[in-house]
């Protein structure tokens, strides 16, 4: 049949109805839809994280095969458990344009209270409650500062830094405690499948919580809200001050569940504050593509983001490469991640 009996233009494909059209059959609609993704830096720069942290792996498991052995594999997931939580913690501040400087410390804070109540042959569910409770009030006393005192989120937290530091030494008279209660030993160790232990359970069940709060509740709202303009949220009739108040008592709450954790995987309550959970947790945040800004957050972001750091020393340990080279590395990647967030939509 001629082009014109079927009245289609010479030089052109017809098409029949559920036919595909080829790329050149629609001009001026733009690229493959897949293709334009692929090539979008803000693209990649949303899954920074997630990509680096799958490189990563590639890349340690070429250089060293046992890498991703099943006794590799289970320690860098417990490992990575207390980092994660603190990250979640991490993000709901920083969701409101704010920061905690303090999490390491009232971490260890959590951590020393647990180890007095323990040598008080307190019950461990005492000892549980009396951590948490600890770190969830200096997160309170952080936030009240912030929200109702109106004092810089860095100063503030910078003090309780110094504060919960100090506090946990005099607690500990500097001297750690040794925890030898089997429970310990067995959600570090145990867990509901191979290579999984319970702590990487409890993280993980923060952090479905944590992404269920922030992004399927009206709280989760006016958190982000807050971050994006408080102006506008408190035209809203949103109460920013008591938003800012509640994440950093989160964090405080969450800071007091990592320090459990911790213990757990330790055996002990180490006094002084490792300065790394701070670095790394904030680390973790911008990884994850979280604005430092506020008003833009995710939960799963800052988890591939301490999944990637863990990850990353964790390669340099069993490449055998110099404790003093790894902050370097954790450095020029964070940076590399707020080099992405500017192509971020």
């Amino acid at each position: 049949m001629s082009t014109a009996a079927t009245g289609t233009p010479a030089g052109t494909t017809a098409l029949t109805k559920g036919s595909t059209p080829e790329p050149g059959d629609a001009p001026g609609r733009g690229r493959n839809p897949v293709v334009a993704r692929l090539t979008d830096v803000g693209f990649w720069a949303d899954w920074a994280a997630l990509v680096g942290l799958v490189a990563l792996v590639v890349v340690f498991t070429v250089l060293d095969p046992s890498f991703l052995s099943s006794g590799n594999v289970t320690g860098m997931l417990s490992a990575s458990a207390a980092l994660v939580i603190l990250a979640v913690a991490q993000t709901f501040v920083v969701a409101t344009a704010g920061i905690d400087l303090s999490i390491a410390s009232v971490t260890t804070l959590g951590i020393v209270v647990l180890g007095q109540l323990y040598v008080a042959e307190q019950p461990l569910w005492v000892c549980f409650v009396g951590a948490v409770l600890a770190s969830l009030l200096a997160g309170l006393v952080n936030g009240l500062l912030v929200a109702k005192a109106k004092i810089t989120d860095f100063v503030v937290t910078l003090g309780m830094l110094s504060a919960a530091s100090g506090l946990a030494l005099v607690l500990s008279d500097g001297q750690p405690v040794t925890v030898t209660e089997g429970f310990f030993f067995d959600i570090s160790l145990d867990g509901p499948v191979e290579m999984v232990s319970w702590i990487v359970v409890i993280a993980v069940v923060v952090a479905v919580l944590a992404h269920v709060v922030l992004y399927h509740t009206r709280f989760g709202t006016h958190v982000l809200a807050t971050g994006g303009s408080p102006e506008a949220a408190t035209a809203t009739g949103i109460s920013t001050a008591r938003v800012k108040v509640a994440v950093y008592t989160i964090a405080g709450l969450l800071a007091g569940i990592a320090a459990i954790i911790i213990v757990a995987r330790l055996g002990s309550t180490p006094p002084a504050a490792n300065t790394s959970y701070l670095l790394n947790s904030v680390a973790a945040v911008v990884l994850g593509g979280v604005s430092l800004f506020g008003g833009r957050a995710s939960i799963l972001g800052p988890v591939f983001g301490a999944l990637l750091l863990t990850v990353l020393l964790n390669g340099l340990t069993t490449l055998g490469v110099s404790q003093y080279y790894q902050p370097l590395s954790v450095g020029v990647v964070v940076v590399a991640a707020a080099f992405l967030m500017r192509f971020q939509k």
